[in-house]
Protein backbone atom coordinates (compact mmCIF):
# COMPACT_ATOMS: atom_id res chain seq x y z
CA UNK A 1 0.00 0.00 0.00
CA UNK A 2 1.54 3.11 -1.03
CA UNK A 3 1.08 6.97 1.40
CA UNK A 4 -1.48 8.15 -1.21
CA UNK A 5 -3.39 5.16 -0.11
CA UNK A 6 -2.70 5.04 3.60
CA UNK A 7 -3.93 8.77 3.72
CA UNK A 8 -7.18 7.98 2.03
CA UNK A 9 -7.65 5.02 4.91
CA UNK A 10 -7.22 7.45 7.99
CA UNK A 11 -9.46 10.44 6.40
CA UNK A 12 -12.17 7.92 5.73
CA UNK A 13 -11.42 6.74 9.59
CA UNK A 14 -11.53 10.18 10.38
CA UNK A 15 -14.97 10.91 8.95
CA UNK A 16 -16.38 7.59 10.25
CA UNK A 17 -15.09 8.60 13.71
CA UNK A 18 -16.63 11.95 13.57
CA UNK A 19 -19.80 10.26 12.00
CA UNK A 20 -20.15 7.74 15.09
CA UNK A 21 -19.20 10.81 17.47
CA UNK A 22 -21.93 13.22 16.02
CA UNK A 23 -25.01 10.36 16.69
CA UNK A 24 -23.51 9.73 20.11
CA UNK A 25 -23.91 13.27 20.52
CA UNK A 26 -27.47 13.33 19.14
CA UNK A 27 -28.53 9.53 21.70
CA UNK A 28 -26.79 11.73 24.49
CA UNK A 29 -28.91 14.84 23.47
CA UNK A 30 -32.23 12.71 23.09
CA UNK A 31 -31.53 11.04 26.40
CA UNK A 32 -31.35 14.35 28.24
CA UNK A 33 -34.53 15.23 26.86
CA UNK A 34 -35.95 12.38 27.80
CA UNK A 35 -35.02 12.77 31.11
CA UNK A 36 -36.39 16.23 31.38
CA UNK A 37 -39.79 14.91 30.06
CA UNK A 38 -39.24 12.21 32.92
CA UNK A 39 -38.41 14.82 35.81
CA UNK A 40 -41.78 17.44 34.57
CA UNK A 41 -44.09 14.05 34.66
CA UNK A 42 -43.11 13.59 37.89
CA UNK A 43 -42.78 16.75 39.37
CA UNK A 44 -46.82 16.93 38.11
CA UNK A 45 -47.97 13.48 39.47
CA UNK A 46 -46.06 15.03 42.92
CA UNK A 47 -47.93 17.99 42.42
CA UNK A 48 -51.36 16.58 41.89
CA UNK A 49 -50.83 13.89 45.13
CA UNK A 50 -50.15 16.54 47.51
CA UNK A 51 -52.62 18.89 46.29
CA UNK A 52 -54.92 15.46 46.90
CA UNK A 53 -53.97 15.27 50.23
CA UNK A 54 -54.31 18.67 51.14
CA UNK A 55 -58.04 18.83 49.94
CA UNK A 56 -58.80 15.91 51.58
CA UNK A 57 -57.02 17.21 54.65
CA UNK A 58 -59.53 20.08 54.42
CA UNK A 59 -62.48 18.55 53.95
CA UNK A 60 -61.63 16.21 56.90
CA UNK A 61 -60.88 19.86 59.54
CA UNK A 62 -64.16 21.35 58.30
CA UNK A 63 -66.79 18.02 58.48
CA UNK A 64 -64.87 17.67 62.18
CA UNK A 65 -65.54 21.49 62.65
CA UNK A 66 -69.20 21.26 61.42
CA UNK A 67 -69.68 18.32 63.84
CA UNK A 68 -68.24 19.78 66.89
CA UNK A 69 -70.04 20.28 69.98
CA UNK A 70 -71.73 23.63 70.72
CA UNK A 71 -73.97 25.01 72.97
CA UNK A 72 -75.34 28.44 73.20
CA UNK A 73 -76.62 29.69 76.71
CA UNK A 74 -79.68 32.57 76.85
CA UNK A 75 -82.75 34.46 78.50
CA UNK A 76 -80.63 33.55 81.94
CA UNK A 77 -82.60 34.67 84.80
CA UNK A 78 -81.82 33.76 88.98
CA UNK A 79 -84.80 35.49 90.99
CA UNK A 80 -85.38 35.49 94.88
CA UNK A 81 -88.81 36.15 96.52
CA UNK A 82 -89.26 38.67 99.20
CA UNK A 83 -90.17 35.62 101.09
CA UNK A 84 -88.43 32.52 100.31
CA UNK A 85 -90.28 30.10 102.87
CA UNK A 86 -93.05 30.52 101.06
CA UNK A 87 -91.73 30.37 97.08
CA UNK A 88 -88.27 29.24 96.27
CA UNK A 89 -85.64 30.95 94.66
CA UNK A 90 -85.83 29.66 90.99
CA UNK A 91 -83.03 30.30 87.94
CA UNK A 92 -84.46 29.86 84.51
CA UNK A 93 -82.18 29.60 81.25
CA UNK A 94 -82.75 28.50 77.37
CA UNK A 95 -80.17 25.77 76.14
CA UNK A 96 -79.82 26.06 72.45
CA UNK A 97 -77.26 23.12 70.53
CA UNK A 98 -75.81 25.41 67.82
CA UNK A 99 -73.57 22.31 66.90
CA UNK A 100 -73.70 19.68 64.46
CA UNK A 101 -73.74 16.84 67.04
CA UNK A 102 -76.09 15.33 69.85
CA UNK A 103 -75.49 16.43 73.09
CA UNK A 104 -75.51 15.03 77.05
CA UNK A 105 -76.11 17.48 79.62
CA UNK A 106 -74.78 16.02 82.79
CA UNK A 107 -75.25 18.41 85.10
CA UNK A 108 -75.71 22.47 86.12
CA UNK A 109 -74.05 24.12 88.74
CA UNK A 110 -74.99 27.91 90.09
CA UNK A 111 -71.99 29.43 92.34
CA UNK A 112 -70.43 25.60 92.38
CA UNK A 113 -72.49 23.70 93.41
CA UNK A 114 -75.03 21.09 91.76
CA UNK A 115 -78.32 21.58 91.54
CA UNK A 116 -80.93 18.91 92.02
CA UNK A 117 -84.48 20.32 91.44
CA UNK A 118 -84.09 20.94 88.01
CA UNK A 119 -87.56 20.72 85.84
CA UNK A 120 -87.29 21.24 81.76
CA UNK A 121 -89.05 21.91 78.60
CA UNK A 122 -88.48 20.91 74.46
CA UNK A 123 -89.69 23.48 72.68
CA UNK A 124 -90.88 23.19 69.64
CA UNK A 125 -90.99 25.03 65.53
CA UNK A 126 -94.18 26.30 67.02
CA UNK A 127 -92.71 27.98 69.98
CA UNK A 128 -91.68 31.57 70.31
CA UNK A 129 -87.95 31.67 71.53
CA UNK A 130 -87.86 34.99 71.74
CA UNK A 131 -89.71 35.32 74.93
CA UNK A 132 -89.19 36.12 78.23
CA UNK A 133 -89.12 33.38 80.72
CA UNK A 134 -90.44 34.64 84.02
CA UNK A 135 -90.77 33.44 87.95
CA UNK A 136 -93.00 30.77 87.77
CA UNK A 137 -94.91 29.94 91.15
CA UNK A 138 -94.59 26.09 92.55
CA UNK A 139 -98.01 25.20 92.71
CA UNK A 140 -97.75 22.47 95.41
CA UNK A 141 -94.33 22.99 97.31
CA UNK A 142 -90.85 23.10 95.33
CA UNK A 143 -92.08 21.27 92.44
CA UNK A 144 -92.43 23.00 89.03
CA UNK A 145 -94.31 19.30 87.34
CA UNK A 146 -96.53 20.11 84.44
CA UNK A 147 -96.22 23.57 84.74
CA UNK A 148 -96.74 25.46 81.32
CA UNK A 149 -94.33 28.87 80.70
CA UNK A 150 -95.06 31.40 79.06
CA UNK A 151 -96.69 30.32 75.62
CA UNK A 152 -94.43 27.55 75.08
CA UNK A 153 -96.23 24.26 74.01
CA UNK A 154 -94.86 21.76 76.59
CA UNK A 155 -94.92 21.59 79.92
CA UNK A 156 -92.18 21.75 82.23
CA UNK A 157 -91.16 18.11 83.54
CA UNK A 158 -88.89 17.21 85.90
CA UNK A 159 -85.53 16.23 84.85
CA UNK A 160 -83.49 12.82 84.81
CA UNK A 161 -79.93 12.53 85.51
CA UNK A 162 -79.05 13.16 82.05
CA UNK A 163 -80.89 16.08 79.50
CA UNK A 164 -80.55 14.32 75.84
CA UNK A 165 -80.27 17.60 73.80
CA UNK A 166 -80.16 17.07 69.77
CA UNK A 167 -78.70 19.24 67.53
CA UNK A 168 -80.96 22.14 66.48
CA UNK A 169 -82.77 22.19 69.46
CA UNK A 170 -83.52 24.23 71.89
CA UNK A 171 -84.55 23.71 75.82
CA UNK A 172 -85.88 25.74 78.60
CA UNK A 173 -84.46 24.48 82.14
CA UNK A 174 -85.81 25.90 85.31
CA UNK A 175 -84.04 25.26 88.75
CA UNK A 176 -85.24 25.82 91.73
CA UNK A 177 -82.80 26.49 95.27
CA UNK A 178 -80.12 27.37 93.00
CA UNK A 179 -76.57 27.00 94.77
CA UNK A 180 -76.84 28.51 98.25
CA UNK A 181 -78.61 31.91 96.20
CA UNK A 182 -80.11 34.01 98.76
CA UNK A 183 -81.51 37.56 99.26
CA UNK A 184 -78.22 39.09 100.11
CA UNK A 185 -77.06 38.16 96.67
CA UNK A 186 -79.75 40.43 95.16
CA UNK A 187 -77.78 42.99 92.14
CA UNK A 188 -75.29 40.83 92.32
CA UNK A 189 -73.59 38.83 89.25
CA UNK A 190 -73.91 34.43 89.54
CA UNK A 191 -72.62 32.10 87.26
CA UNK A 192 -74.50 28.99 85.44
CA UNK A 193 -72.41 26.37 84.33
CA UNK A 194 -73.81 23.75 82.09
CA UNK A 195 -71.60 20.62 81.83
CA UNK A 196 -71.95 17.41 79.28
CA UNK A 197 -69.26 15.11 78.51
CA UNK A 198 -66.77 17.49 76.39
CA UNK A 199 -67.02 20.45 77.64
CA UNK A 200 -68.61 23.25 80.23
CA UNK A 201 -70.23 26.26 79.63
CA UNK A 202 -70.72 29.04 81.48
CA UNK A 203 -73.27 32.19 81.52
CA UNK A 204 -73.18 35.14 84.50
CA UNK A 205 -76.56 37.17 85.33
CA UNK A 206 -77.63 39.56 87.93
CA UNK A 207 -79.82 38.47 90.74
CA UNK A 208 -83.11 39.75 90.57
CA UNK A 209 -86.10 40.49 93.37
CA UNK A 210 -89.42 38.69 92.50
CA UNK A 211 -91.91 41.10 93.84
CA UNK A 212 -94.96 38.94 92.57
CA UNK A 213 -97.09 39.33 89.47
Amino acid sequence: MNRATEDIYKELSVLTATGETKQMIRLLRNHHALSQVITTLIILVVSILLATVLVYFAVNVVSTRVQQESLSISNVHIWVPADTTTNPVEAALMITNTGGRDVVINQIQVLGQPCTSVFYLNTVKADNLNQGLAYTIANAGPTLNTVVVGTFTNPLATAPNDLVLPSGNTMVVYILSPGSVSQSDIGLTVGITVFTAQAMYYKETNVQAYTGP
